[in-house]
C-alpha cells in the first residue's frame, strides 16, 4: 500500500501556487482524514483547499481533453469536406465511345471525307 501524501507539504505547495510541486508530492492521492483540519492550527481550511485544488485540476484536465477531442473532430471534418470538394482524378486513358456513338462518328467522318474530294 502506498504511503499517504503529507497534507502539510501539499498545503504549502498549494499556498505557494506550485501545482506541479503539489502533484509531484501526491496531491491527487490525497484523501481527507479526520484531524486534517487540525494539522495547521492557523489553517483549518487545509482539507478544503486541497480538495478544491484537486477539483480544479480535474476540471482543467477534462477541459484539455475536450479541447483535444474537438480539434481532432474538426480536423476530420475538414479533411472530409476537402475530400468532397476535390474532383476525382482524371483517368489516364480516354473513355471509349459507346458502339452507337462510334458508328455515327465514323459515318460523319466518311461523309466529310467524301465531300472534300
Amino acid at each position: 500500500m502506498a504511503s499517504r501524501p503529507n497534507p502539510v507539504l501539499l498545503f504549502a505547495r498549494v499556498q505557494a501556487d506550485d501545482p506541479d510541486g503539489a502533484l509531484q508530492a501526491g496531491l491527487m492521492d490525497y484523501v481527507v482524514r479526520a484531524g486534517d483540519d487540525r494539522l495547521l492550527p492557523d489553517h483549518p481550511d487545509l482539507p478544503d483547499r486541497l480538495c478544491q485544488m484537486q477539483l480544479q485540476l480535474q476540471r482543467a484536465w477534462a477541459a484539455r481533453e475536450r479541447f483535444r477531442a474537438r480539434a481532432v473532430r474538426l480536423a476530420r471534418r475538414e479533411a472530409e469536406r476537402d475530400a468532397r470538394r476535390t474532383p476525382a482524378p482524371a483517368p489516364d486513358a480516354k473513355p471509349a465511345l459507346p458502339a452507337a456513338a462510334a458508328a455515327i462518328l465514323a459515318r460523319a467522318k466518311a461523309r466529310a471525307a467524301g465531300k472534300e474530294q
